[in-house]
């Protein structure tokens, strides 16, 4: 029979599943509102999308290289606990390479893929293991980055996942790279060098500081020359170049690339959850009002 945009609207509503979703049920029981429920929930589809507005800001970041190709992924998950797992692990490696495999331009696109090139879309197999687990989890972002030959990849993961970086360099070896992707992940750059700053942010440091120096009541003809006394320190902290490196205090990490005859090309550093708002649960009123219920 023929399926009605009104049909699927109601299927949506009632189980929360994606429009796709829910017109491929409808069309697979011929109409049959309350067969195309239950189909929805044997895929764990219905389940899914019910879990879809909890908070996922745990997970999962990743690495993977292979030849000229790489790719960093964040993977959520709604605890710490599920993080921690065996199989979420295998999942998130399994989707890495996914994305390396199949390379797709946003996380939309990658979730409308065969998974790994055959069977079933990424988005329905992330539907089966949020059923399975019981958590909502999410492919979060990820970035894919292609080197010329010659170019080197580097990668460093912190705290089993909590903490990625992917870099790459002209010039040098995997170990320095390594050891730069170590120090984007403890010093948390923001750019490579300071070409690169975005004027407007240094416009408004550059206020900040200028009000610092009046407000200390140091004299106008000196404020000029405080400033950009200071903004060397600002640069120090969101240029990777310009930062002391984190494997010998003496030394800038401009110094160890002047030495290895090599530059940064741009590096990229995922932590897991940043950006996201996280619910803070109180237990004792979540007990609380469970006792209630009873």
């Amino acid at each position: 029979m023929a399926i009605s945009a009104s049909m699927v609207k109601e299927l949506r509503e009632r189980t929360g599943a994606g429009m796709m979703d829910c017109k491929k049920a409808l069309q697979e029981t011929d109409g049959d509102m309350e067969k195309a429920i239950d189909l929805l929930r044997e895929k764990g589809i219905a389940k899914a999308a019910k879990k879809s507005d909890r908070v996922a800001a745990e997970g999962l970041a990743a690495v993977a290289a292979e030849g000229s190709i790489a790719c960093i992924v964040e993977v959520n998950s709604e605890t710490d606990f599920v993080a921690k797992n065996e199989n979420f692990q295998n999942f998130v490696k399994e989707i890495t390479d996914h994305l390396l495999g199949q390379r797709p331009a946003s996380v939309e696109e990658a979730m409308g893929q065969a998974f790994k090139g055959e069977g079933a879309a990424l988005q329905e197999v992330l539907n089966e293991k949020i059923a399975t687990i019981g958590e909502n989890m999410n492919l979060r972002r990820f970035e894919i980055l292609e080197k010329p030959e010659g170019n080197v990849f580097g990668s460093y993961i912190h705290m089993g996942g909590r903490i990625a970086v992917l870099i790459e360099l002209t010039g040098g070896n995997e170990e320095l790279a390594r050891d730069l992707a170590m120090q984007v992940a403890a010093a948390r750059p923001t750019y490579v060098k300071r070409e690169e700053v975005d004027t407007t942010e240094l416009d408004r440091e550059r206020e900040v500081l200028t009000a610092q120096a009046l407000n200390e009541g140091k004299p106008e003809n000196i404020v000029q020359k405080m400033v950009e006394g200071r903004l060397n320190k600002y640069y120090e902290e969101v240029c990777l170049v310009e930062q002391v490196f984190v494997k010998d205090s003496d030394k800038k990490v401009k110094n160890l690339l002047k030495e290895s005859n090599a530059d940064v090309v741009r590096f990229v550093r995922y932590e897991v959850g940043e950006g996201i708002e996280k619910k803070v649960d109180n237990f004792v009123e979540e007990v609380m009002a469970q006792t209630k219920k009873q």
